[in-house]
């Protein structure tokens, strides 16, 4: 729904933004292995969620303050991008688990040493009206090129050469990565924030947890995630291993990119919606659990991350979207270094430009009304359901209500609801074949507290006998939102329906 208007904030070094006819006009625009990069992804963001949207007052802030580690990662650069509109963070996740116990390594398969290099890199974009956030995942192994620099361990020169992105961390540290970063991005970073995963585990505890709901059952005996069909609210180190997955379906890193960005999601609207920015005592608390590991530059202090506060007050799942860098090769291979990730250079231009001009990223999702419920998430596409409605009431017309109202969902019905053999039932009953399974939970999704009852030799069409506690039909999709030319989704389109 429309924001009411409030002044926007700019911080230090952003440019004003830019005319509305020049931001409204544009477009909308190799080997993996199972370290817990994906933790260390979501604790950057989350650093981000927590340090950007509570304003609790100055007091609170200055004191939080005094616990960031400050780094300085652009000492001495030169010949940077031009400044865009907005605020750019770079988001760096490192491998850091010194402080967590013997016994969560065990439960959460977290074995293993660190190591000093990153495991995720990402750019967050603050829009200038501080409406929308914008998360580009920067694959770790994506093949760039570093310029000259002196190696952080063995004090040697080094020419501009190609490398995978996580490298630049380990030869040249905040600095050069920031460096590497600009050169192939043409963004302008104002930010740097650099989180181990460590306090991944405890702040999101320190937050009472973050739910998500799931279609289907995810068991991935790597990281030990077990989880049922429906809404969880999942403690840290159940989140660790959410993000962690990669087997729990055929989707490998693509699948686990579509649970980071559920569980990003999640993470903001817990933030925002659960009463942790609004209550001093509990802000703190998650806060000083994260800041305990965070690293920033020394720009960012007390007075910006109030100022952003204040200015995000409304902030929603549905202000943040999420894609990754378009790839043109996943396998390009480079002699010394091994198979890196090469970008798809014309997509990931037209990428970065967008973001540079303050343009949003997600495109508007053909057939659907911008406002409105939220659908639920579902393993099976409405569309290839199809669907017997029965009225098992005396209530004239409801069979034909139900049927219109499936149907307006994406469920194929037959269009020909008929009378069912009882007309006392109370409770709406889903008769579905056991082969059918998947699409009988589907659409008990969309029909809250029905009955799901198994009949062998029912079929691939699934009856529904409407009941007299029928209310409502509840807008489901499958997993597959459309994400437009970058692989765009918004918070809203991921994150648990009310």
């Amino acid at each position: 729904m429309p924001q009411p208007h409030r002044p926007t904030r700019r911080a230090p070094g952003s440019q004003p933004p830019p005319p509305r006819s020049a931001r409204g006009g544009g477009p909308r625009p190799g080997r993996r292995d199972d370290r817990p990069r994906w933790g260390v992804r979501i604790a950057a963001v989350l650093s981000l969620v927590v340090l950007a949207s509570g304003a609790v007052g100055h007091a609170v802030m200055t004191g939080l303050d005094t616990g960031i580690e400050r780094v300085d990662p652009f000492k001495d650069m030169k010949n940077r991008p031009q400044a865009g509109y907005g605020v750019n963070f770079l988001l760096v996740g490192t491998d850091g688990r010194e402080k967590i116990t013997p016994e969560e390594k065990r439960e959460y398969r977290l074995g293993g040493a660190p190591c000093h290099c990153t495991d995720t890199v990402m750019l967050v974009h603050l829009s200038a009206d501080r409406e929308r956030a914008s998360v580009i995942s920067l694959p770790r192994d994506s093949y760039a090129e570093v310029p000259a620099h002196q190696d952080l361990v063995t004090g040697k020169a080094h020419k501009a050469h190609p490398v995978k992105l996580n490298a630049a961390y380990a030869e040249g540290g905040p600095n050069l990565t920031v460096r590497t970063v600009e050169n192939m991005t043409r963004v302008k970073i104002d930010h740097y924030l650099e989180v181990d995963f460590t306090s991944f585990m405890k702040t999101v505890d320190a937050m009472g947890g973050v739910e998500i709901c799931t279609a289907k059952a995810m068991h991935d005996t790597y990281t030990g995630l077990d989880l049922l069909p429906g809404t969880h609210r999942l403690t840290g180190g159940q989140a660790l291993q959410y993000v962690r997955s990669r087997h729990v379906d055929g989707a490998s890193d693509l699948g686990r990119m579509q649970r980071q960005q559920r569980f990003i999601a999640a993470l903001i609207k817990q933030a925002t919606g659960g009463g942790v920015l609004l209550n001093p005592v509990k802000f703190k608390e998650v806060s000083s659990t994260l800041l305990g590991s965070v690293r920033a530059d020394r720009g960012f202090g007390s007075e910006q991350m109030l100022a952003l506060g204040q200015a995000m007050r409304g902030f929603t799942p549905s202000s943040s979207e999420f894609a990754s860098v378009p790839v043109g090769d996943p396998s390009f291979q480079v002699k010394g270094i091994g198979s890196t990730v090469k970008w798809d250079e014309p997509k990931a231009a037209k990428l970065f430009e967008a973001l540079r001009q303050d343009q949003p990223l997600a495109p508007a999702r053909p057939g659907q009304a911008p406002h409105g419920p939220v659908p639920v998430p579902v393993d099976v596409p409405p569309k290839q359901i199809r669907v017997q409605v029965e009225n098992g009431t005396r209530i004239d017309g409801l069979g034909g209500r139900v049927d219109a109202a499936l149907r307006a969902t994406g469920f194929d019905t037959t269009q020909a609801p008929a009378t069912g053999a009882s007309r006392e039932v109370r409770r709406t009953v889903i008769v579905y074949d056991p082969r059918w399974d998947r699409s009988a939970r589907t659409v008990s999704t969309a029909l809250p507290g029905s009955e799901l009852r198994a009949v062998a030799g029912q079929g691939r069409t699934v009856l529904v006998i409407a009941g007299a506690d029928f209310k409502k039909v509840v807008p489901v999709r499958a997993e597959d939102p459309y994400q437009g030319e970058f692989g765009v989704v918004t918070g809203d389109q991921v994150v648990c329906g009310s």
